[in-house]
């Protein structure tokens, strides 16, 4: 097993903390790991209209030069003991594939890794960042009608962000991709489409591509368990996906999050 923590957020977040990059390099190091991947939220495309009540999802483009350079400066100050990789989580937003490739085009080479990641779900009245809130999970069943059809929903469009062609710098790494069952205990789902995640296990393999596992959504309280559960992880290991481990620490005391309930048998690798 390899202790590398490949979904790491910083003070680049606007709706994280500002804690300094060295502290969570401090912090991995403390727990034993020997790299991370800073992925901040990459800046939304500039036509989507955020609906967040904040509009805080993704960082300042005129922020990005700036975050590079910070974590180019942080390797040259570790590089003798330990690993760092900057890169970025980026949203598949239906409908904004265009701008998305544009994107990755002129950062896309400056990455040491990325995340490819589904927050946001297009419904009929609109976009609806699915994991902000309970409050916002339920305006998307109201639009939908029930539970099912929003997991229905959130499964076609990762399926999507796993096949559409984004270009030579699409990400490698598929996020969180039970996101979806964050509220699950306010909102329970007693009918778990198995074949939709198959499916995208498959598709994910198909592509060559990693897994993002997870350890946030121990800590959620509607949630509490991994993205994904050891079922999926035992279903992405028939299917031989790598896994990497992700805290997606918003602050360094949440590096590590998560790790004492990923399954003991998951061998966990560094990003490609």
């Amino acid at each position: 097993m390899v202790l590398f923590d490949g979904h790491v957020h910083t003070p680049y977040c606007p709706h994280g903390t500002k804690d300094a990059l060295h502290r969570y390099v401090e912090k991995a190091i403390q727990l034993g790991f020997k790299g991370l991947t800073f992925t901040e939220h990459a800046p939304l495309p500039e036509s989507f209209v955020d609906p967040t009540p904040n509009q805080d999802s993704g960082m300042n483009l005129g922020q990005l030069e700036e975050y590079l350079i910070d974590i180019r400066n942080l390797k040259k100050q570790y590089e003798n003991e330990f690993m760092i990789f900057a890169g970025l989580e980026i949203d598949y937003i239906e409908g904004f594939e265009e701008e998305s490739i544009n994107f990755l085009d002129q950062y896309g080479k400056e990455l040491d890794d990325s995340i490819l990641s589904v927050h946001f779900l297009k419904a009929q009245d609109g976009y609806h960042c699915l994991d902000y809130s309970p409050e916002a999970f339920e305006q998307l069943l109201r639009v939908h009608g029930n539970v099912e059809s929003v997991y229905e929903l959130y499964y076609q469009t990762l399926q999507k962000s796993i096949l559409v062609d984004l270009g030579a710098y699409k990400p490698k790494r598929i996020g969180h991709i039970t996101l979806v069952m964050k509220f699950r205990k306010r909102f329970p789902n007693p009918n778990i489409n198995k074949m939709a995640i198959q499916s995208i296990l498959r598709s994910i393999a198909e592509h060559e591509m990693q897994l993002d596992y997870n350890g946030s959504g121990v800590a959620k309280p509607l949630c509490g368990e991994p993205y994904p559960p050891d079922w999926v992880i035992d279903e992405s290991l028939h299917y031989k996906i790598p896994l990497v481990y992700g805290s997606d620490a918003h602050q360094a005391k949440e590096m590590g999050r998560g790790l004492n309930r990923l399954k003991k048998n998951a061998p966990l690798v560094r990003p490609v």
